[in-house]
Formats: structure tokens, C-alpha cells, sequence
């Protein structure tokens, strides 16, 4: 490279010594950049480019090749400063600092000791000759997708938008929705090499500011090499990392967070990752579903029922069937223990080893589904499970009833809203059906005992993971049990926002009036 003559050698002596002494710290161009080929070493992606305005200033840009937008840089860099030629040196160095120059609206002045990892965040650095700081340019080149609908929370009558791999973006995404100066955020870098952008967000003066200041000190304790994505951070910020239930909420839609948001929670949004993590969370907000909210409101009371419904039939149904068949078959009716006995009188397994054969099964199958391409997956799953569900049959290894009860159960867990919790029932059946082959439906009761009182004493962020039954709000249940009308619930949450009023009480009084005088 050709060596470039230090603006320092024909500068006039200052007579004031503690000038001499500030411009005997600015290091020559050169220098600066050798210290940054030496903190960047063996890196073939870094552009060191040298050039000069006139014969007055040198300057260097350092960037990662393939991540900037060269057309950018000649446009709004290269071209600003080479016709500046008509300045003088001060006239340039004024206008370069004082963002007069560049047609560039967020650029900003940086230490040396920031520059590496300004480089690494995909900005281009500018070093002047002569200046101890050096200008970071925000003109990163990063390849997308755009925009598309939530594949795992679709809506008949929601919004189709859903967040994508960046933070920015998805960042916009809630502040188109949230037009509210309340609505504040804080950036901050996880991972002592991935440097990746986690944003903090709440709307101050609803949310509480223990639970800020406790999502704040969770996410500043968290040190690891790298941050992934959002899954890093549930296992950081885990209260009982030993619990099988999700002690945060993951969504994909920016409707879903806005929201919360508006509830009192906090959101976190981690680049790289097209989900955002909430915080708090509790049992029936897992249970909850983004379409609960746009269709009528006994539609969706009908709904959430007949979730919970669902629920508590993909925990037990295996269990009671083992159970009651195993040890209590007085309970069931004649005619159909007769029916039951016949078809399993040419098996040769107890019902506990022939349930755990056909749910072992059916999640191996529910799991291939998953890793296999989506153009032959559906297919395989649903050929794969009626092969070897009738030829099972038909071997005597598993009785037909036997399958009716895990399809059954598998078709039921397909319908919780949140994927983690379906996961954490569909791990709890197998002890659950275990105790229940071992000591019946006593068995069963100890099992769900025992769940119950871990779910009580669970209290992730300091909120109990049942609220609003335990400890028990009757106003909460508007929007737990069922969904009431929307201008019924007038409230927030009760243990979650600062600011309880949602909306006021007259609204829907003043519209009756309003009918009432067109009428």
C-alpha cells in the first residue's frame, strides 16, 4: 500500500504547550490502521481503502466486504468528499464533524476502542487524518425476507403479518401498531462474539417498574460466547430451569405483542430470531389464541372451552383408559367392556406397555413429519400412521381400541395454542400414564397432585404461574374462563399494569345514547 505522508510533519508548532500535547496523542494514519490490522488478523473480508480530499486530508475507509452497500459508499461518502476540493482543510474537518457533509442522517463519532466492534456490526469506519475520533456509518447491506403470514398462529380474521429474522424490523412492525411516546425500548449486545442486538421494550405507565428493572438485571447477568436466538434467553431467565412449562411466551405476531405490551408485560425482540419473547406469563395466557380476540365474543368463549376440553384430554386420556381398564373395570358399562376385552384378548401386552409402544410411536411419527421436506411430509405421516396402526392391529400387538385413544389424544394436543406448552403435556402423559398403570386411577391422583403443586409455587418474574385463580381475582376471569365483550372488560390484569383503567366506563353508554337520538 502506498505510504501515505502524515498531515502531522507539516503542521505549525502550536505556541500553547497543552495543544502540543493533545495533538501529540492523535496517532498518524498509519498507525491506526496497522493497530487495526493487527485487531482484525487474517481477515481476507476487511477493506482497508485510502484516499485523500485535494492534498489537504487523508482519510481511510475499513468495512467488511459483502456486508456494506458499495453503492452507497461512492454516493454518499466517496462523492461528498471528493468534491469538496474546494474547501480548505478547516472548512472540511468543520463540516465532516459537525454532520454537515455527508448525506447521511445517523452516522456518529466513536472512540478507537469501539472501532472493531463498529466494524463487526456491519458499519464502515471513517478515519480522518488528524482526528482522534472516527465516524461509524450506517450502511449495512443484510438480505431479508419480506414480510409473510404467521405459519405457526394463523387467524381467519386477524391481521397476516408476522416478524421476521430483524430486530429493526420487527421493532417497526409494533411501532406502526403502538403510536404511543409511552412506548420505550433499550438496546443492548449479548454474547461475547455474536455482539447480538437484544431489544427491551414497555409502555411506561402501564407496565410496573419492578418487573422493567427485574427483566433489565436478567438480561445484564446473561454471558455467554454467543446468543443464537430467543431460546437462549428462555433458559437464561428461567426461575426453575428444572420445570418442564414455558416460563416465558414466544410469538411471532406483532398484533400478539402490542397487546401484551398494553397488558403490562414486556417484550424482547433478539435479532436474528422472527419471534418475541413476553414476559411475564401464566398458565391461561398460553391457553389463549390470537383469533379469541377477533371473533364474537361467545364464539370464543365456546372456543376457549372447548380448548381446555382438549387439554385435559390430551394429559389424561391414556392414563384413564390404562387405569380403568387395568385396575377399576366395574366403571365401565357391560356391553362396552365386553368389546374392549375382545379386542384385546390377542394381545400379549399389559395396556401400560401397549400405550407406551403406540405414544412412542406416534410422537416418533409427529417428529419425522417435522424433519422431513413439507412437500412429502404430510403425506408420509398420514400413510405412515394408518399402516402402522392397522397392521399393528392386525399383528395382535396393539388392540384396536387402543389406537382410537392415542389418535384421539394426538389429534387433542394439536389444539394448544402454544407450541412449548403442548410439549410440556405431551412430556407429563408418559409418568402420568405410568402411575396410572402402576397403582390406577390413585396413581393418576397423585400424579396431578403433585403438577398442581408445582404450578402453584411456580412464579416466574414474581407472578403466580395460575393467576388469576391462585391467588384468586374475580375480575380476571373476564378474560380467563371466558371472553367477555370487549366493553366489558374495562380493566387490565390486575397483578401486571400500574395503570388498571383500559377504557372508560361510559363508553358503551354514550353509544346507546347515540343510537337512541338517531332513532
Amino acid at each position: 500500500m502506498k505510504k501515505i505522508p502524515s498531515v502531522m510533519k507539516w503542521r505549525k508548532k502550536p505556541a500553547n504547550p497543552k495543544e502540543n500535547e493533545t495533538q501529540d496523542s492523535i496517532e498518524p494514519l498509519e498507525d491506526q490502521l496497522k493497530w487495526f490490522r493487527q485487531q482484525l488478523p487474517d481477515r481476507s473480508d476487511v477493506v482497508y481503502h485510502t484516499f485523500s480530499v485535494g492534498q489537504q486530508v487523508f482519510c481511510a475507509l475499513i468495512y467488511l466486504q459483502n456486508m456494506i452497500d458499495i453503492q452507497s459508499i461512492q454516493e454518499e461518502v466517496l462523492h461528498p468528499l471528493l468534491s469538496s476540493v474546494a474547501m480548505d482543510e478547516a472548512e472540511i474537518r468543520k463540516h465532516l464533524f459537525e454532520k454537515k457533509l455527508l448525506p447521511i442522517a445517523d452516522y456518529h463519532f466513536i472512540a478507537k476502542k469501539d472501532g472493531v466492534p463498529s466494524i463487526l456490526n456491519s458499519h464502515v469506519l471513517l478515519l480522518v487524518e488528524g482526528e482522534k475520533r472516527m465516524i461509524a456509518l450506517p450502511l449495512a447491506l443484510h438480505k431479508k425476507r419480506d414480510i409473510d403470514e404467521p405459519p405457526n398462529e394463523a387467524t381467519v380474521r386477524g391481521p397476516r403479518e408476522s416478524f421476521i429474522e430483524s430486530a429493526v424490523d420487527n421493532f417497526t412492525l409494533i411501532r406502526k401498531r403502538l403510536k404511543t411516546p409511552d412506548l420505550k425500548s433499550e438496546t443492548l449486545q449479548i454474547g461475547k462474539h455474536t455482539n447480538t442486538n437484544v431489544i427491551m421494550m414497555y409502555v411506561q405507565g402501564i407496565c410496573k417498574n419492578e418487573l422493567v428493572d427485574e427483566v433489565r438485571n436478567r438480561l445484564a447477568q446473561i454471558k455467554v460466547d454467543s446468543l443464537l436466538g430467543s431460546s437462549y434467553l428462555e433458559e437464561a431467565m428461567d426461575y426453575s430451569p428444572f420445570s418442564p412449562f414455558p416460563q416465558v411466551q414466544f410469538t411471532e405476531r406483532p398484533d400478539v405483542v402490542v397487546a401484551s405490551l398494553l397488558e403490562g408485560r414486556v417484550g424482547i425482540i433478539v435479532d436474528g430470531t422472527p419471534t418475541v419473547v413476553l414476559a411475564p406469563v401464566t398458565l391461561f395466557m398460553l391457553l389463549q389464541s390470537a383469533e379469541d380476540y377477533y371473533q364474537r365474543f361467545f364464539a370464543s368463549t365456546w372456543i376457549r372451552w372447548l380448548r381446555y376440553l382438549f387439554v385435559i384430554i390430551s394429559l389424561l386420556l391414556p392414563s384413564s383408559y390404562i387405569a380403568i381398564t387395568t385396575f377399576h373395570p366395574e366403571m365401565i358399562p357391560s356391553k362396552l367392556l365386553v368389546t374392549i376385552t375382545a379386542s384385546r384378548e390377542v394381545v400379549p401386552f399389559p395396556a401400560l406397555i401397549e400405550a407406551l409402544i403406540m405414544e412412542v410411536s406416534f410422537e416418533a411419527l409427529r417428529e419425522a413429519a417435522i424433519r422431513i421436506p413439507k412437500s412429502i411430509g404430510q403425506a408420509v405421516s398420514i400413510i405412515g400412521a394408518l399402516i402402522i396402526g392397522t397392521a399393528a392391529v392386525q399383528a395382535g400387538i396393539v388392540s384396536a381400541s387402543m389406537v382410537i385413544i392415542v389418535s384421539f389424544t394426538g389429534i387433542a394436543s394439536f389444539i394448544i395454542p402454544q407450541y412449548d406448552l403442548g410439549l410440556a403435556f405431551r412430556f407429563l402423559r408418559f409418568p402420568i400414564m405410568i402411575l396410572a398403570g402402576l397403582f390406577g386411577l390413585f396413581g393418576m391422583t397423585c400424579g396431578l397432585l403433585i403438577i398442581y403443586i408445582h404450578l402453584t409455587n411456580l412464579r416466574p418474574f414474581g407472578y403466580s404461574y395460575l393467576t388469576p385463580l391462585t391467588p384468586f381475582v374475580f375480575s380476571d376471569l373476564k378474560d380467563t374462563i371466558v371472553r367477555a365483550p370487549w366493553w366489558m372488560m374495562r380493566t387490565r390484569p390486575f397483578s401486571l399494569g400500574v395503570n388498571r383503567i383500559r377504557q372508560s366506563r361510559h363508553s358503551r353508554k354514550a353509544r346507546n345514547t347515540l343510537e337512541e337520538d338517531e332513532d
